[in-house]
């Protein structure tokens, strides 16, 4: 197909917007951490963009977006990135197929990124680095392939504007298993009051202005094109971000006497989490429910995780894991009406005609869809870490 250029030049902007994300949440995660820890936790992140691009070239994009074989792309479709130049679309685009590939492949970088939060302190970094390209391929693949790569989740009605399943539910939820096998960390009674304070709070603020500028284009991007439902991402970003910035702040205040930084900055994540699945689905008004929703479920959820004694050390399952699958289900009530549901009727005011509208029955399918991603999340990741790469001696120490 034809390549339009106005949303080839936005394209690649939201592709480098992507990719800024990685380093911001290396300044995110490294700042919470202690100081020892700081290091290791950077480079995690960092090297993510190297095993999660080699793996994307060789393999990633034919299993996610290739021809469906079984359950998942052929490999064989675009082996080598093959079959993709810079002067055509995919069918039903309007950017490059190359572009189109190098912007998904910034998705599939952040993904396993997000999960090194959880398990700070407890992973070696051989491990890590067989765990994270072995992911890719059982966990992040199936699930992408199954929802934007035309699978039969997409065919079932599935929808998923920019990663809420396949980025946060995923990751969220595979952090979550990770902890069942490495377990809690080795803190010494002089060390317990202050392992989970956070050594550098500047470092956290520059990795979140880092991820939400890069959230743009995460969210405004995955329209693949300049278009309304563009804009309508970018601002519902922006509307959900600052509002559960705000209400994480008073929950926080109240509930340890208090404003903080540092959850500010959390609450502020939780929120473009949350909405980051119904994006180009929603209204401005929607956008508000999902802050609000993101500030109190979420710092629920965390403070939830504490009391089952799960030492997830970022909340990577309570911010990630439960935002992408609170805005996942919610995307089933607060989408456009069946009015947008016609792309030729549709009325001005609609965000994405011929998409995702509200009904009962699109809740019930955002729900299963949230849920199956969440316990097949879990499964394959306690089968990678305990059959494939426990001989490896996971923890450090």
């Amino acid at each position: 197909m034809a390549v339009e250029l106005t949303s080839t030049a936005f394209m690649m902007v939201c592709m480098a917007l992507v990719q800024l994300m990685t380093p911001g949440l290396a300044f995110f995660y490294g700042g919470l951490v202690k100081d020892t820890s700081v290091l290791t936790m950077m480079m995690q992140s960092f090297v993510s963009m190297g095993v999660a691009s080699i793996v994307w070239f060789l393999v990633g994009f034919s299993l996610c977006f290739g021809e469906t074989m079984y359950f998942v792309g052929d490999p064989r479709t675009y082996l080598g990135l093959r079959g993709l130049n810079t002067n055509e679309a995919l069918p039903d685009q309007t950017i490059p197929g190359l572009l189109f590939a190098g912007y998904q492949g910034m998705f599939a970088v952040i993904t396993p990124a997000l999960m090194t939060g959880a398990f700070a302190d407890r992973f070696r970094f051989k491990p890590y680095l067989i765990f994270i390209a072995v992911w890719l391929v059982l966990v992040y693949a199936p699930w992408c392939h199954w929802v934007w790569g035309g699978g039969w989740l997409a065919q079932w009605g599935v929808w998923d504007f920019a990663g809420g399943i396949v980025v946060h539910v995923t990751a969220g939820f595979s952090a979550l298993a990770s902890l069942i096998v490495v377990g809690k960390r080795e803190v010494s009674e002089e060390e317990a009051e202050d392992h989970d304070r956070p050594h550098n709070v500047p470092f956290v603020a520059l990795g979140t202005a880092l991820l939400w500028f890069g959230w743009f284009g995460f969210n405004a991007g995955s329209a693949l094109a300049t278009s309304g439902t563009a804009v309508g991402a970018a601002v519902n970003s922006e509307i959900a971000a600052s509002v559960a910035l705000f209400l994480w702040l008073i929950i926080d205040w109240i509930h340890r006497g208090r404003p903080g930084l540092v959850g500010l900055c959390v609450g502020s994540i939780a929120g473009l989490a949350t909405v980051t699945p119904a994006a180009g689905f929603i209204q401005p008004w929607g956008a508000f429910i999902l802050g609000c929703a993101a500030a109190t479920l979420c710092y629920a959820c965390c403070e939830l995780r504490k009391k089952l004694g799960f030492d997830d050390a970022l909340d990577v399952w309570g911010v990630h894991g439960m935002g992408g699958f609170i805005g996942t289900v919610l995307l089933g009530v607060l989408a456009d009406p069946e009015e947008c549901a016609d792309v030729e009727l549709a009325p001005p005011s609609c965000v994405n005609p011929g998409t995702a509208t509200a009904s009962m029955e699109q809740l019930g399918k955002q729900t299963c869809a949230a849920l199956l991603a969440a316990v097949y999340s879990v499964l394959v990741t306690l089968v990678i870490l305990k059959g494939g790469t426990n001989g490896l001696h996971l923890k450090t120490g």
